[in-house]
Formats: C-alpha cells, sequence, structure tokens
C-alpha cells in the first residue's frame, strides 16, 4: 500500500514538473509568435530612440500653464490646493518627441506587401 502510495507521488510529483516545463515552453513559443511580424531594430537603434525621447521630453517646455487641466480643492487648514493636474495638450509632447526620434533617422517608403500588391491590382481591374 505505501509503495503504490509513493508511486503516485512520485508520479504526480513528474507530471507536475513536466507541465511546468511545458508552460514555460509555451510562454517561450507564445513570445516568439507576438515577436514574428514586428520588425528587428539593433540595441544601436534602440539607443539612439531612447536618447531622442530622453532629449524631446528634457527640452519640452511644461511650463506652459494653457497645456493644463487643474481641479483645486480646500486642505483642512483652509489652503486651496491643487488637486489634480492633467496635461490636456498631449499632442504637442507627442510632436516634440516624434520629431526628435525622425531627426535621427533616414526614413524611406516601405515596399509594399503582398496584400497591397493585390488590392492595387483589383482595384485598376475594377476601373
Amino acid at each position: 500500500m505505501s509503495e503504490t502510495k509513493e508511486m503516485l507521488e512520485a508520479t504526480v510529483k513528474g507530471l507536475q514538473d513536466k507541465i511546468g516545463q511545458l508552460n514555460m515552453d509555451l510562454k517561450s513559443k507564445q513570445q516568439e509568435l507576438e515577436d514574428a511580424n514586428k520588425p528587428v531594430i539593433s540595441n544601436k537603434t534602440m539607443d539612439i530612440i531612447n536618447d531622442a525621447i530622453n532629449d524631446a521630453i528634457e527640452n519640452y517646455n511644461f511650463d506652459n500653464a494653457d497645456q493644463y487641466e487643474l481641479d483645486f480643492s480646500l486642505d483642512y487648514d483652509g489652503k486651496v490646493q491643487a488637486e489634480t493636474i492633467n496635461l490636456t495638450d498631449t499632442y504637442e509632447l507627442m510632436e516634440a518627441v516624434a520629431t526628435k526620434i525622425e531627426k535621427q533617422f533616414k526614413i524611406v517608403e516601405d515596399e509594399p506587401t503582398a496584400d497591397q500588391l493585390n488590392t492595387q491590382t483589383v482595384a485598376e481591374k475594377i476601373v
């Protein structure tokens, strides 16, 4: 009886280890699948992008009060305080970051994909 119990416990332990390994393999393959269609860039290119983002944000003028929406409240001492501060004009910040990044690279048009070429061919046949 105790041998059977020990065998079952060993089998359960082995199966749990196998499940753990399979779960790790599954996560690895899911990450590979997720990355399959992503464009590839080098570490050097990523460093250039990060530096451009940092530079754009560090040099951005956050002092323009018209870019913010403020909600005020009174604290317990009767002092007025800014309870929430929301940056409302995020487009300007995004544009500053994008411009800094674009200045770091020579940007070329993408080659048309097979789907785009097929769509263009079908459109030409219709016309």
